[in-house]
């Protein structure tokens, strides 16, 4: 039975950092030759093993669980999974029904499994995600309210079964927090949020100590739904979630991560599907994403706090995966201040006139980041909003700050698309230009508005059509 050693901050963090250099100087994708660049996925696959646990189940219902959709039942949960966690591990089993619940925090070897016809409808009480915990808030580090499932420095966790995780969360609950929102035009705005924001990012850039960074209550800084931190080995696998008050799927400075099978469905302001930020072996297979923001988004921290931790997020696989609405299908940033490498996304299909965008990389000169090694191959389109692939570094602030982003080595193989307004859409720097892009055996078909790209370095195509017209040199794909 795999042990319940957790380690400290400081101890899961240099190992984590040092597992980063090694890993990072061993693996390195280089050159145009797609297929040997693809052959690292089957050595980050690899290392990431889905966790296993002892045949034991916890049936809630034993520990006071009622389900009516009205009790609140925090406590029977929780309860559960420490009886789970100190007996040595097993499954915290939510039979069929409706149990309402307040922040549910997860424990080393337990499986919390949502039975089929079981839903766990998250309080809407923001009372009910206290005390305060260590978590992060849009890339910064920040005590907060709890995410409605949160894990801290565990590991061999899963949230697992057919049922429904259920946020709870509408156009009168929680996402007014968000205040003005471009789909939502809301009657009030809590003018504390915009302050609260403001007052944290500044924290970040000062330096300011976590422990002092402390917000909740009247701040309105919305949780995340589930978010395991400094932790490893996890699995996610075979629940619908819906309603999330913000970013839906969210580890940070974690590891060794399968996500599979998962339908999100949730349409609120910030409701990114998935968010992996600083986290290593990353795997997102057979999901399906329907969100009011981006579909997968990869992150890293923002900013000064970005910078100050300097974890990337690496070595991440998303295979056989849906996305409908969204901002976009595959993204990295806005939060990449501590850079993103070796993403592979293949298989995928992408197709809603909701969806604006396939590939996404947004960051700007405050944030900073370098982004490479990303690779795209077997993507079919039915139709976006915008374009293929949209690469910006004058996102939100533009060019204000002094940390230069780098864009670097992205691949795309076998990518076929049926209507865009753009097929591809850069804006680099000049001392900065997007380098080495190569677009390979692509169709992209109805692009009504041709290509924007500027600032930009070693830019590759063979055989690509636009519009049904081959196109085999950079100045082609401008002028299309």
């Amino acid at each position: 039975m795999t042990s319940n050693y957790m380690v400290t901050a400081k101890g899961f963090l240099f190992s984590f950092l040092l597992s980063v250099v090694l890993v990072s100087c061993g693996q390195r994708p280089s050159g145009d030759d797609f297929e040997a660049n693809w052959d690292m996925v089957d050595e980050i696959l690899e290392q990431i093993q889905a966790p296993v646990f002892p045949d034991v189940t916890f049936n809630i219902l034993n520990f006071g669980a009622v389900a009516d959709g009205a009790t609140l039942n925090t406590e029977a949960i929780n309860n559960a999974i420490i009886a789970c966690f100190e007996a040595g591990g097993g499954r915290v089993l939510v039979p069929e029904g409706v149990f309402h619940t307040g922040a549910i925090h997860l424990k080393s070897n337990v499986n919390l499994h949502v039975s089929d016809g079981a839903t766990l409808l998250f309080s809407r009480n923001p009372k009910d995600y206290l005390p305060l915990v260590y978590t992060r808030f849009e890339g910064n580090e920040v005590m907060n309210y709890s995410p409605l499932i949160y894990a801290f420095e565990q590991e061999n966790i899963a949230v697992t079964g057919g049922g429904t995780l259920d946020g709870n969360a509408d156009k009168d609950n929680w996402w007014p927090w968000k205040g003005p929102w471009s789909r939502q035009t809301w009657e009030t705005t809590p003018e504390n949020q915009l302050d609260a924001v403001a007052r944290l990012r500044q924290m970040g850039e000062d330096g300011v100590s976590v422990s002092e960074r402390v917000f909740g209550e009247g701040h309105y800084l919305r949780p995340k739904f589930l978010q395991p931190y400094r932790s490893k080995n996890i699995l996610i696998d075979g629940v619908t979630i819906i309603n999330s008050p913000m970013w839906v799927i969210h580890p940070v400075l974690s590891e060794n991560i399968t996500i599979s099978n998962v339908t999100v469905r949730t349409h609120g302001p910030n409701n990114d599907g998935c968010n992996p930020e600083s986290s290593k072996n990353v795997l997102i297979k057979d999901c399906l994403f329907d969100t009011g923001d981006d579909c997968i988004a990869i992150k890293s921290g923002r900013g000064g706090d970005g910078h100050r931790i300097g974890v990337p997020s690496e070595n991440i696989v998303i295979q056989n995966c849906e996305m409908r609405d969204g901002h976009g299908g595959v993204v990295m940033g806005s939060e990449i201040s501590g850079g993103c490498r070796n993403v592979f996304a293949e298989n995928l299909i992408m197709n809603s006139p909701r969806l604006d965008r396939v590939l996404r990389i947004k960051t700007n000169s405050l944030r900073g980041g370098t982004v490479e090694n990303i690779y795209l191959r077997n993507i079919e389109v039915g139709e976006v909003r915008e374009s293929i692939v949209r690469v910006n570094f004058y996102y939100e602030e533009g060019d204000a700050g002094d940390r230069t982003p780098i864009v670097r080595n992205v691949y795309l193989q076998n990518i076929n698309s049926e209507k865009s307004r753009y097929a591809f859409f850069l804006k680099g720097y000049e001392r900065s230009p997007i380098s080495n892009f190569v677009i390979e055996n692509s169709n992209f078909n109805g692009v009504t508005h041709g290509n924007v790209i500027t600032d930009y370095k070693d830019f590759t195509l063979k055989n690509v059509n636009i519009n049904g017209e081959a196109v085999t040199s950079i100045s082609e794909l401008i002028d299309n």
